[in-house]
C-alpha cells in the first residue's frame, strides 16, 4: 500500500472509529444509592471549589446528594442526602446547586412530586446544612438556579431560580435571593402559556452585564405531550420585569414516558448558555434541544442548536449538532451545554451511534466558530444499558438531565450510568487542548516523526500526525509566522505509537503557521498554510 493511501486510511479511522477516547471516567461519590439528574456549579472566585448534586433514590426514599471538591476535582466528599444522612420531609429531587459570591453553597429542590420549591444552604463547604427554606408552596416542577457572579453587574450576588408553576396557565415563574438563600422573593410570573400547552424545563443564565436570560419548552398538554416550541425571556432589572417571547423557534421535541427499547422517560428540554469570553462572539446566546422529525433533525432523536447574536431578539435556524449519518436509526438525547473561556461551545449528550441499540455512550460535540461546524468525541470509557430507577421514587425514571460546566481550564461532564448495577454519577474532566488526540496505533515505530499536516493548504481544519518511538513527554505547538504561540495541541506523556490531532484554524487569519514537536530529544517543525 502506498504511503499516501495508508495515511488516508489512518485519517478515515481517526474520524469514524471514535475509538480515540483517552479520558478517564470516575464516580464522584461511589455508593449503593441511585444517583440521577446531576448538576454542577463552580465557585465564582476559587476554581478549586466545585459543588455537584444529584437526585438520590433508594426504595421509597428520595433526597438530593451533595458532593464537593476543594482541590480542583482531585478528590470529592459529601453525602447522598443534604441533611447528613437522615431522612427528611420536603426533599423530592430536581436538585439545583449554586455557589454565591460569598462562597455560600445553595441547593434548590422540589419538596416532592410537584409539591413546593425549597432551598438549603451551607456556610462550611457542605459539612452542615440549614433547614428547608420555603421558596414557593403548591404545585411546582423542575427548578433551575442561576448566579450573577460578575462584580460589575448592578445585581451582583443575586441567586435566581426559575421553574414551572403546575397551575393553569402553567407558566414559568422566577424568584431570587440576595442573602444567600435565607429569604426568597415571591414567585414572579414570566410568561402566559398558550392554551393547550404547558411551559416546561426552564433554564437560566446571566450575562456579564447582569441581564438574565431564561428559556423553556412549550409542551402539549394532550398526547403526545412533546415540546413544540421554545420560549425565551430576558430581564434587565434583576428579574423584576421580563420581556417575553412565547415562541422564538419551533421544536418537535422527543418528550415521552416510554422511550423504547428501554421504556424510560426522556425529554427535549432546551438548555442555554452565553459566550462571556470577551472575544468576537461575546454576548452570543446559545440554546440546544433534543428533537426529531423537524429539519435539521432526522427521523430519530438528534441534538439541535440555535444561536442569537443580538441579545435574543432574533434566532438562527437550527443546526444539527451530532455528526453521525442522518436517519441512521441511532439516538441522541439529554443535551447539556457550556461555553468555555475561549468561546468554544461544548455540548454533551447520550448517544448510541456506534453500538447496538440497547446500550449507550456519552458524547461531546464541540464548536469553535459559533456553532457553524462541529466535531464529535466519545468521552465515556464504558457503555451502559439505560433502565428505569428501581424503587417507588423512580417511577419509570432514568432522570431528566445530565450536567456540564467549564472550570479551571477543563470541561467537567457529569452523567448517570448504571454500569455498576445501580445508577451512579460518573464524571470526566476534559482538557480541551487534548480532546482531539487519537492514538491510531500502539505499535512502536522505529523512529520519532512529525508528518506533514493533511490537507495542506487547509481551511479551516487539518490533521497533524506524529510517531513516538518510546514513551516520552510530548509537546506539540502551533506558531504564527512571527513566532508567536497560537496554541498547544498536546502537552502530556504518551506511550510509543502513532497519534493524530486536529488543528482548527477557524479563528485565525490566512497565512503561514508552523507546527513544532518536542518528544524526548527529538524536535522538528512543519510549515502549514491556512487559506480562507
Amino acid at each position: 500500500m502506498s504511503t499516501l493511501k495508508y495515511f488516508i486510511l489512518l485519517l478515515f479511522i481517526t474520524y469514524y472509529s471514535n475509538s480515540f477516547s483517552q479520558i478517564t471516567n470516575f464516580r464522584i461519590y461511589p455508593s449503593g444509592v441511585a444517583q440521577i439528574e446531576p448538576s454542577i456549579a463552580k465557585h465564582p472566585a476559587n476554581p478549586l471549589i466545585m459543588f455537584a448534586s444529584a437526585y438520590t433514590i433508594s426504595g421509597a426514599f428520595r433526597s438530593e446528594g451533595v458532593y464537593f471538591t476543594t482541590n480542583g476535582g482531585i478528590s470529592w466528599f459529601g453525602s447522598d442526602t443534604c441533611n447528613s444522612g437522615s431522612s427528611s420531609n420536603n426533599h423530592g429531587g430536581d436538585p439545583g446547586p449554586v455557589i454565591d459570591k460569598d462562597g455560600r453553597f445553595i441547593l434548590t429542590h422540589q419538596g416532592g412530586f410537584i409539591t413546593g420549591m425549597f432551598s438549603n444552604y451551607s456556610t462550611n463547604f457542605g459539612t452542615n446544612w440549614s433547614s428547608n427554606q420555603l421558596i414557593s408552596s403548591g404545585d411546582q416542577d423542575k427548578g433551575t438556579p442561576g448566579n450573577d457572579d460578575i462584580a460589575s453587574s448592578n445585581y451582583y450576588g443575586r441567586t435566581y431560580l426559575v421553574w414551572t408553576r403546575f397551575v393553569s396557565p402553567f407558566p414559568i415563574v422566577s424568584s431570587y435571593t440576595t442573602n444567600g438563600g435565607v429569604n426568597w422573593t415571591p414567585a414572579n410570573q414570566i410568561n402566559t402559556t398558550p392554551s393547550g400547552f404547558i411551559s416546561t424545563g426552564a433554564d437560566i443564565k446571566i450575562n456579564y452585564d447582569g441581564t438574565v436570560y431564561v428559556c423553556w419548552a412549550g409542551s402539549l398538554t394532550s398526547s403526545p405531550q412533546n415540546e413544540k416550541f421554545c420560549g425565551f425571556a430576558k430581564s434587565s432589572n434583576g428579574g423584576d420585569n421580563w420581556i417575553t417571547s412565547e415562541n422564538v423557534f419551533n421544536m418537535n421535541g422527543v418528550k415521552t414516558s416510554s422511550f423504547l427499547p428501554w421504556n424510560i422517560r426522556i425529554n427535549g428540554y432546551p438548555h442555554i448558555d452565553i459566550d462571556r469570553s470577551g472575544g468576537s462572539r461575546n454576548g452570543w446566546i446559545y440554546i440546544v434541544t433534543g428533537e426529531k422529525n423537524l429539519v435539521p433533525a432526522g427521523t430519530d432523536p438528534d441534538i439541535v442548536f440555535h444561536r442569537s447574536s443580538d441579545g435574543g431578539n432574533t434566532w438562527s435556524s437550527g443546526v444539527r449538532v451530532n455528526q453521525d449519518l442522518l436517519d441512521n436509526g441511532k439516538v441522541q438525547y439529554f443535551p447539556a451545554v457550556s461555553v468555555d473561556d475561549n468561546g468554544g461551545i461544548n455540548i454533551i449528550y447520550y448517544d448510541n451511534r456506534n453500538i447496538s441499540s440497547d446500550s449507550m455512550d456519552v458524547y461531546l460535540s464541540r464548536s469553535t466558530d459559533g456553532g457553524f461546524k462541529w466535531n464529535d468525541y466519545r468521552i465515556n470509557e464504558h457503555r451502559f444499558r439505560p433502565k428505569t430507577v428501581s424503587g417507588s421514587g423512580g417511577s419509570g425514571n432514568q432522570g431528566d438531565n445530565i450536567g456540564v460546566i467549564y472550570n479551571n481550564n477543563k470541561l467537567w461532564a457529569l452523567w448517570m450510568d448504571d454500569h455498576t448495577g445501580v445508577y451512579q454519577i460518573w464524571a470526566a474532566a476534559i482538557n480541551l487542548n487534548t480532546i482531539g488526540i487519537s492514538q491510531i496505533s500502539s505499535a512502536a515505530p522505529d523512529k520519532f516523526e512529525l508528518d506533514q499536516n493533511f490537507p495542506n493548504p487547509f481551511n479551516p481544519s487539518t490533521v497533524i500526525s506524529y510517531q513516538i518511538k518510546a514513551r516520552s513527554n510530548v509537546l506539540l505547538k502551533v506558531y504564527d509566522i512571527s513566532g508567536k504561540e497560537v496554541t498547544t495541541l498536546v502537552n502530556e506523556k504518551q506511550n510509543a505509537g502513532t497519534y493524530s490531532v486536529t488543528f482548527d484554524g477557524s479563528n485565525l487569519t490566512s497565512g503561514i503557521y508552523f507546527c513544532t514537536i518536542s518528544a524526548g530529544k527529538f524536535t522538528f517543525a512543519r510549515k502549514m498554510v491556512l487559506i480562507k
